[in-house]
């Protein structure tokens, strides 16, 4: 019995909501907020992928509070941002496109040196990465930070966005949650995976209590995350099992990965410690150049690399459509996802180098994404997030090392996505 494939470009639904095809922009960090709100930088960047074919655009890493930030100049979910990310919504919107808040509290991955506060997570850690402590969080702020994400979906909602994706994966708050090498906690929000799943199933519900039916929410969720002892597929499908039988989400993107270490799990392919090394100061420096490699790891890059173990939540979800991250690049990776059984694809990087890659996929079957994996975008993170081989492209920009806060910067800090 021949099973039909569902055509990429056709509209579809997910959740209340109707996007004009199946291609989603993932969420890839963007360093154009320096003072936290919406500028005509960001906006241009989004449109330039809502222009060029995506269905919908994600705009990466949104704050559900101030300590919860992983990096300067992102955007903070307040009444203060409200007029910009509604000048943002309407620009999307006018061009026939949709566009997603993805919603964030860092946890263990955030620094002092950006939120003024020491990090939190479930247990007592030290991060790797910046050799800074983290705190174990309380019940009453396990509480806080549950209804701090439900207040920035409120104001998603009042902002116009068509959808809010709950990031769950790469060690960020609620993933360290779900992690027992980094949940070590007695009570009923550690021990069993049914328990270290029980704050992200109460963030997913808190935010569909706030947004009912007005938009839709996708859950960011790590199927491993590359740290021995930690986050596997066993119990990230349980995860993914409770919150489908919970009908909270309407959708759930499928990464990999830590941003605590190992960074490169996520991205695979080439490792610019280099070009890391060139935008901190010393001693960060010369400990970049010395142990870069062996702290970021190195994974090799194959086309459709989280494919494998993605396919194994397609027979677990009922209620829930499923979307495909990891080195999607041309329509035959788009065809294989939705033959497998995913409703939808994100692309990343291919789409940082060609913001219209969608339009040429659908007008040329044969198109291939120009992207070579060299992973130099990921150091651009420190100002303005672009790919290094179009330097005259308007989505480029200065110099990493030109940013007024980069040099400053401690650790190492990837793009919270990729494709």
């Amino acid at each position: 019995m021949t099973t039909t494939i569902p055509d990429p470009f056709a509209p579809t639904t997910l959740g209340p909501v109707t996007l004009r095809n199946r291609i989603i922009k993932a969420a890839t960090s963007e360093g154009r907020s320096p003072k936290g709100l919406v500028t005509d930088d960001l906006i241009d960047f989004h449109l330039g992928f809502i222009r060029g074919g995506a269905g919908m655009t994600t705009v990466a890493y949104c704050c559900v509070s101030p300590e919860g930030a992983s990096a300067p100049g992102q955007i903070l979910m307040s009444e203060q941002a409200l007029p910009g990310l509604r000048r943002l919504t309407d620009a999307i919107h006018a061009e026939g496109g949709a566009i997603s808040a993805q919603l964030g509290h860092a946890g263990m991955v955030a620094s002092k040196k950006i939120t003024g506060v020491t990090s939190m997570g479930p247990s007592k850690f030290v991060n790797p990465s910046s050799m800074e402590y983290c705190r174990a969080i309380r019940r009453e702020e396990i509480t806080m930070v549950i209804e701090q994400f439900g207040a920035a979906a409120r104001i998603a909602v009042q902002a116009g966005f068509d959808a809010v994706e709950l990031h769950f994966g790469h060690n960020y708050l609620p993933s360290s949650f779900l992690s027992p090498l980094l949940n070590r906690r007695k009570d009923d929000y550690g021990g069993s995976i049914e328990n270290r799943s029980r704050f992200v199933r109460e963030i997913a519900q808190r935010v569909r209590e706030e947004v009912g039916d007005k938009i839709a929410v996708i859950a960011k969720i790590s199927m491993d995350d590359g740290l021995p002892g930690s986050i596997w597929l066993n119990d990230s499908i349980r995860t993914a099992q409770l919150l489908d039988e919970d009908r909270n989400l309407d959708a759930i993107e499928l990464t990999q990965g830590s941003s605590i270490i190992r960074q490169m799990y996520l991205f695979r392919g080439d490792v610019p410690v280099s070009d890391f090394a060139a935008v901190v100061k010393e001693p960060m420096k010369t400990g970049v150049r010395l142990f870069g490699k062996l702290a970021l790891g190195s994974f090799p890059y194959k086309d459709l690399y989280m494919l494998d173990a993605a396919r194994q939540f397609v027979p677990v979800m009922k209620h829930t459509k499923l979307i495909l991250l990891g080195g999607i690049t041309n329509r035959g990776h788009i065809d294989t996802g939705m033959r497998e059984g995913f409703d939808f694809v994100a692309m990343g990087r291919g789409l940082l180098r060609e913001p219209d890659l969608a339009n040429r996929i659908r007008e040329d079957s044969t198109v291939t994404s120009r992207c070579i994996h060299c992973n130099k975008c990921m150091y651009t993170v420190y100002g303005r997030t672009h790919c290094v081989m179009e330097p005259n492209d308007h989505h480029g920009g200065a110099p990493a090392h030109d940013s007024p806060y980069a040099v400053d910067r401690a650790r190492l800090l990837p793009l919270s996505s990729v494709g």
